[in-house]
């Protein structure tokens, strides 16, 4: 297993196609009240962490930005973005409903839907590319760091910090209006 700075990492508060359990991928849709309200409670949570030292990095996209904006803007003057931590791409399913798509198969939803829809999407990431995504981009941290992402892509990273691999994607957990903190390999859900 590597060895990866100190990392706090967050997904982004309910948005309007989650709660129409839409596949998102590269599009976007803003928060819901919920939404932001799960983005607070991140904020509270991160209140008692003293942030200084970390780089705090954002996914590009909009639900990610606007989290991380919400949650962090007590502690810090400075969020960058970087399109590594974008959510998985999910190509021609793309704002399709995850319950249309899972017809006749055994697909088991959870916190971020089945995740068989993301690995099997028409024109989608895959697992494979996604994985290596990731790796690039934890490889290229220096620092301890506050990443606000999306579902599939937090378990990702999640995954190859605690030495798990795509194989452990559904071990992970998942959900919004948490924080997940990773040091020496080891995953704590901050509630």
């Amino acid at each position: 297993m590597a060895d990866f700075p100190e990392l706090y990492i967050l997904r982004h508060g309910e948005t309007f196609w989650n709660a129409e359990a839409r596949m998102q991928g590269v599009l976007n849709s803003p928060l819901t009240d919920a939404g932001k309200a799960q983005a607070a409670r991140q904020a509270e949570i991160l209140s008692a962490i003293d942030l200084a030292e970390f780089d705090v990095l954002s996914s590009p996209q909009g639900r990610a930005f606007e989290t991380a904006a919400i949650a962090l803007a007590r502690q810090v003057s400075h969020v960058r973005t970087d399109d590594r931590l974008r959510e998985i791409g999910v190509g021609a399913w793309a704002g399709a409903l995850r319950s249309t798509l899972a017809q006749g198969h055994d697909y088991v939803d959870g916190p971020d839907g089945a995740l068989e829809l993301y690995e099997h999407a028409p024109e989608g990431e895959g697992f494979v590319a996604l994985e290596q995504r990731c790796a690039e981009f934890l490889a290229s941290l220096t620092r301890p760091s506050v990443l606000v992402t999306h579902g599939i892509t937090s378990r990702m990273l999640r995954a190859i910090v605690t030495g798990r691999g795509r194989s452990g994607l559904p071990d992970m957990g998942g959900g919004q209006g948490v924080v997940y903190h990773l040091l020496n390999g080891v995953q704590k859900r901050l509630e």
